[in-house]
C-alpha cells in the first residue's frame, strides 16, 4: 500500500511504501503420510511421542525482493511405529525498501518474515492433522530472535573450525 503525501501547497509528494511488504503467501510443499490410519484412529494406546522441528530460509528473488520459507516437520511415533509424519514449506515473498540498511535484511528476512508465516502455518499443520482423523495439533509460538541466533552462532563456530583446519595443497 503506498501512501501520498501533501506538501503545504497541497501538492503530492514522493510516495511513501512500507518497508516490508508481504506479496504473496503460499504453500511451496505439504506432505502428510498416515501409515495406519484406521490402527492410530482407533487405538485407544497411549499418545504418539511428537517431535516438532521448525527452520526457516530464506533467498534472493531480485533486486530487495525475497523468498522466505518456513519448513514445519512433524514426526508422531508410538514406540517404535510411525502414526504420521507432516512436512510443510510455507513460503512468502517479500520486497523490503531500500530505506532500510543493508545490515538490517538479513535479521528481517530469518526473524520477522518467519514470524509472519508462522500463524499460517500453524493453522495448516492443525487442520491437516485434524482432517486426518487426529486431534488438531496447535504448534506454541517460536522464537524466531532465538533461532536467528542460533543459526548465526553455528555459522561462526563452522566458520572457526574452518580457519583451524590446515589447507591442503594438491
Amino acid at each position: 500500500m503506498t501512501q501520498k503525501k501533501a506538501n503545504g501547497e497541497g501538492a503530492p509528494e514522493a510516495e511513501a511504501q512500507a518497508p516490508l511488504i508481504v506479496n504473496a503467501q503460499y504453500i511451496k510443499d505439504l506432505s502428510f503420510e498416515n501409515p495406519a490410519p484406521l490402527t492410530n484412529v482407533t487405538s485407544h494406546e497411549e499418545r504418539p511421542a511428537i517431535s516438532i522441528h521448525i527452520e526457516a530460509q530464506a533467498h534472493n528473488l531480485s533486486d530487495r525482493a525475497f523468498e522466505v520459507t518456513l519448513r514445519v516437520r512433524v514426526d508422531a511415533k508410538r514406540k517404535e511405529a510411525q502414526v504420521f509424519l507432516l512436512d510443510l514449506e510455507y513460503a512468502g515473498a517479500f520486497t523490503i525498501g531500500h530505506e532500510v540498511p543493508e545490515e538490517y535484511l538479513r535479521p528481517i528476512l530469518m526473524i520477522e518474515c518467519p514470524r509472519i508465516l508462522f500463524p499460517f502455518a500453524r493453522n495448516i499443520v492443525a487442520t491437516t492433522t485434524q482432517e486426518a482423523g487426529y486431534p488438531s495439533l496447535l504448534l506454541t509460538p517460536v522464537d524466531f530472535a532465538e533461532l536467528y541466533q542460533r543459526q548465526v552462532a553455528q555459522e561462526q563456530e563452522q566458520a572457526k573450525d574452518q580457519s583451524k583446519r590446515p589447507e591442503v595443497l594438491q
